[in-house]
């Protein structure tokens, strides 16, 4: 019985920690204040309050939530501040797109940007959200019943997972959106069965924890979830975005404009009555099965490889 109990608690440990080789790879820098000098090369960096100043080379991108970003050098793909303060020196040269939510953007001139460049003020989407004096906007108790004011807090939250994963992950969400559109219905199938293993796993976790048994497992499992929504589910937004934006004859899509354009459609689908749950179920299982089939897109199709090895074998 213990043996089991303990088998069945690595399994759910491994469930948490399987993106764990996802973030090693991607050679993320995570620390309060960064500095690439100048003949630096990093990979990925992110700061949570601090300040990344980027004199040298970062080869992927930068992400900072609060603080500042100040690049006066080379950024192979994506900057993205959430309420930082960005300064994109005129020596500066960003291959891929420049997002600002909140905080401030400055430009000096001569700054080489090849993406796009997406900035919402702090000050407008603080009065567009809630007025004036927290009376008039969109989450105003006036206009906007509590059920709706909580799906848009919700969109807000994905909004900014998806800055975060298209800015850092790029690459896993274009190869687990192909495994979706190569094989919609065994990623259907694949994920309606992790889902319904997964709830089973849940309240089973929930009756163990009427003897405190079930707690840590409870929480084991709440965490594994979760991490398998966000990153399935902003594999969703990115395949609707760039559906949408090929059926518009669209010549260049990046990866972070498609998943804000994913994001806006599947949301306003959210938004309708019935057929808004049912989207969003079906969704929540697209994701958890191109999770699962691709580990975290980081191959093709896990299963086809694993038969194909048992096979050779």
């Amino acid at each position: 019985m213990n043996r089991s109990r303990g088998a069945f608690v690595l399994f759910l440990a491994a469930l948490v920690l399987a993106p764990a080789g996802l973030w090693a790879r991607q050679n993320v820098t995570m620390e309060k204040d960064v500095f690439v000098a100048a003949g630096e090369t990093q990979d990925n960096v992110f700061s949570m309050g601090g300040n990344i100043v980027v004199d040298g080379r970062v080869k992927k991108s930068v992400i900072a939530i609060g603080g500042s970003i100040t690049v006066s050098g080379e950024v192979g793909e994506a900057v993205v501040g959430v309420g930082s303060r960005i300064l994109i020196k005129a020596s500066a040269k960003i291959e891929g797109d420049v997002v600002a939510l909140g905080g401030s953007l400055e430009k000096e001139p001569g700054c080489a940007i090849r993406g796009d460049t997406v900035y919402f003020r702090a000050s407008e989407l603080t009065e567009k959200l809630f007025g004036k004096g927290f009376a008039g906007g969109i989450f105003s108790l006036a206009f906007v019943p509590i059920v709706i004011i909580f799906k848009l807090i919700g969109v807000f939250l994905w909004l900014l997972a998806g800055l975060v994963l298209a800015a850092l992950f790029p690459r896993q969400l274009v190869l687990a959106s192909g495994e979706v559109r190569r094989s919609f219905w065994p990623v259907f199938g694949t994920g309606f069965l992790a889902v319904v293993i997964f709830t089973a796993l849940v309240i089973f976790a929930a009756l163990l924890s009427l003897i405190l048994i079930g707690i840590p497992i409870l929480i084991v499992l709440i965490l594994a979830g979760l991490i398998f929504k966000i990153f399935g589910r902003v594999v969703v937004f990115y395949f609707f975005g760039e559906s949408i934006l090929r059926a518009f004859n669209a010549k260049r899509i990046a990866v972070l404009g498609a998943v804000l354009v994913g994001l806006v459609a599947v949301s306003i689908l959210d938004f309708i009555p019935l057929l808004g749950f049912l989207f969003t179920l079906a969704i929540n299982i697209i994701g958890w099965g191109v999770t699962i089939r691709t580990k975290f897109g980081t191959t093709e199709n896990a299963f086809r490889k694993a038969g194909t090895a048992a096979v050779k074998s």
